[in-house]
């Protein structure tokens, strides 16, 4: 139980201090006198961090071990919180990329940790994993707003008060920190893996799949409310929608991982996604406001969806943990890389349209290019030769 909570406690500080940055860019902005540009910037960081960090997770964890590997990186999270809170521009750079860095340990070993830990109950672990992320992100964009304009505290507050539960999370951390296991087979070295899984048609599937939810994920993220509001909805409201995206995302972040661990194949778990994607966009592409908390809700059921599979697909497609750390670095690594290229080229294709109808378009094409890879990759089968 106390593992439990540590795993719970960790995954809660892997998405709010992302997610509580966009309600109050504005304030960050005025405050330091920084350009748009640059204030942009700021949510793309992590994404970069993301691509250039994940693939020396797994090689970290071999040397320290799996458990110091995620401790070390919730302490250099809080460093990199409290850093981005102190009120400088350099400091608020340097802060995002240490934040980018830790996070990326949490999101690359945590699937490979519930697969060592709980080899019989992956998909239940890799839910409350996924739920306990999410729950966090919602309530990080949530709140941070109210902190930033109504108190004393400030952007800094609303930035910094994430530091207290990354504390929280390495202090249930310490006792799993000499609890360090052979993550290993014998039969299989470092060297091979990495070889047969860059070799794997597989492989590359699970990273198409892994960033196009992705990159659904930030893309909407960033533009959404400005579609809505390019619909006629005020302003408020379409922060609101994206409230009710993000907490819709729950109840599958929750089921699709139990259902995917209970399935041998999971292509229809695949349809079902897609299926919620089409029915959201191209709802959105419709442009009724009346039905725009539906199509929200619909997008959102399908990100959770999306998420939860390929979080899944991880420990399905891998023998070992250490394995599915080596394909969670190598798939979340290139993955990220691809999600943090969408919200700059979709605002770059509404510039050049002057509509939102094209971007819209092509969250229909990511949507099919993500039901062909997910079908490949839902099939029951490894990504390790025997």
């Amino acid at each position: 139980m106390l593992l439990i909570l540590g795993i719970i406690s960790i995954s809660a500080t892997l998405r709010s201090p992302l997610t509580s940055v966009g309600p109050i860019i504005s304030y960050i902005r005025d405050g330091l006198a920084i350009s748009n540009v640059l204030a942009g910037f700021i949510n793309t960081i992590p994404l970069l961090a993301f691509a250039i960090v994940s693939p020396f997770a797994p090689k970290i964890a071999r040397k320290f071990g799996m458990e110091m590997a995620l401790f070390l990186s919730v302490l250099l999270l809080a460093i990199g919180i409290i850093s981005r809170s102190i009120g400088s521009t350099t400091f608020l750079l340097v802060g995002t990329a240490l934040i980018g860095i830790a996070i990326s340990f949490g999101n690359v070993l945590m699937p490979s940790l519930i697969k060592l830990k709980f080899p019989l109950q992956v998909g239940l672990l890799t839910a409350i994993f996924t739920v306990s992320m999410n729950i966090s992100a919602g309530i990080g964009a949530g709140i941070s707003y109210p902190i930033a304009s109504s108190t004393s505290f400030g952007w800094q507050g609303a930035l910094g008060c994430w530091s207290i539960l990354t504390i929280i999370a390495a202090i249930i951390w310490i006792p799993q920190i000499k609890k360090k296991e052979s993550l290993e087979t014998k039969s299989v070295s470092p060297s091979k893996n990495e070889k047969s899984l860059l070799h794997s048609p597989l492989t590359w599937t699970i990273t198409l799949s892994m960033g196009l939810q992705s990159l659904i994920f930030y893309t909407t993220a960033a533009w959404i409310p400005e579609i809505l509001q390019s619909q006629g909805m005020e302003a408020d409201q379409s922060g609101w929608m994206l409230s009710i995206m993000q907490f819709a995302q729950l109840p599958m972040t929750f089921l699709i991982p139990i259902l995917a661990g209970r399935l041998k194949d999971q292509r229809i778990l695949v349809v079902v996604f897609t299926v919620l994607y089409l029915v959201g966009f191209i709802g959105l592409l419709m442009g009724m406001k009346s039905l725009a908390i539906v199509w929200m809700i619909f997008i959102g059921l399908a990100g959770g969806a999306s998420f939860g599979l390929v979080m899944m697909f991880f420990s399905l497609r891998t023998r070992t943990p250490m394995q599915a750390a080596d394909l969670s670095g190598t798939a979340q690594s290139i993955g990220y890389l691809l999600a943090a290229i969408g919200p700059v080229f979709f605002g770059y294709i509404h510039d050049v349209t002057l509509n939102w109808n094209t971007p819209i378009i092509l969250f229909i094409v990511a949507a099919i290019l993500l039901f062909i890879s997910g079908m490949h990759a839902g099939r029951d089968r490894y990504v390790f030769p025997e």
